[in-house]
């Protein structure tokens, strides 16, 4: 938990101080968000076959650029928690993972994935890095180009991505093949994720910031893992991972910087 503090007070101060949101436009940012993250720990670059970061060379769209980190089961049930970086966005940390004891099972599934959806706002290294419960440091990044996510207009027209605000899919899926307690888990949030700095077409002011900060997803009342993000997420949050269980049942909880809490729950078994 004090580590989860640590990384999140670091992270604000990411957001808001305003030297290194400058620094942020240097193609040399990862010095200053190492040290605030992780001051003098070594971050050892992982090996392909340890933990790898898959992302596209080129974002067709920069507010919606899909990311999945892949882990073997090997390192999966070490897992402590993945912080997702992005050098050159205004807010480089895109979301901090905890994991919970469901993940952290000693089950043979194979490799484990977690995906979601980001915004980049500038050519820019994105990272991976996963704590592990030994005290390790693992690093995948991939340099990717995309601009511009961070201020793109949300799909939809502002009342409406508000009115749709708080909406929850939750889907799990089974394959005999990869075994009978390998589950892969699908979490949808509809929430317009403003960054405060996209304009609203009919106003011509800048709609204020207001975006998902944490998301809990739970197998039963087993926690698979603890999300904690900001405005570098993607709009409608979306959330797919692979993890062991017996359950048919995956339930959310969450938050907005606004306050609001959103719920959802998976009904029946597995598809």
């Amino acid at each position: 938990m004090k580590n989860m503090l640590r990384i999140l007070g670091a992270a604000l101060g990411l957001i808001l101080s305003p030297p290194l949101t400058a620094q942020a436009a240097d193609a040399d940012a990862w010095p200053d968000i190492r040290k605030q993250l992780y001051d003098e720990r070594a971050v050892a670059s992982a090996a392909t076959s340890d933990l790898v970061l898959y992302a596209p060379n080129q974002a067709a769209d920069g507010a919606l650029v899909p990311v999945s980190v892949h882990m073997p089961a090997s390192i999966a049930k070490q897992a402590k928690q993945l912080t997702l970086i992005i050098d050159r966005n205004p807010a480089p940390i895109a979301a901090s993972v905890t994991f919970g004891p469901v993940w952290q099972r000693d089950d043979d599934i194979g490799d484990r994935i977690f995906a979601t959806r980001v915004r980049v706002d500038s050519f820019s290294v994105m990272r991976a890095v996963l704590e592990t419960t030994d005290g390790r440091l693992l690093m995948s990044h991939k340099f990717v180009a995309g601009a511009g996510g961070c201020s793109a207009l949300p799909s939809k027209d502002i009342a409406q991505a508000l009115a749709d605000l708080g909406k929850v899919k939750l889907k799990t899926s089974s394959n005999t093949i990869r075994g009978g307690r390998w589950r892969e888990g699908l979490a949808m949030i509809r929430h317009p994720n403003f960054t405060g700095m996209q304009l609203d077409p009919k106003s011509g002011a800048y709609t204020p910031a207001r975006y998902v900060s944490k998301i809990e997803v739970t197998d039963g009342e087993q926690q698979i893992f603890m999300v904690e993000a900001n405005i570098s997420l993607s709009e409608d949050p979306n959330l797919r991972f692979t993890y062991p269980s017996d359950s048919h049942r995956l339930e959310l909880k969450a938050i907005d910087s606004d306050g609001v809490q959103i719920s959802g729950s998976s009904l029946g078994p597995p598809s």
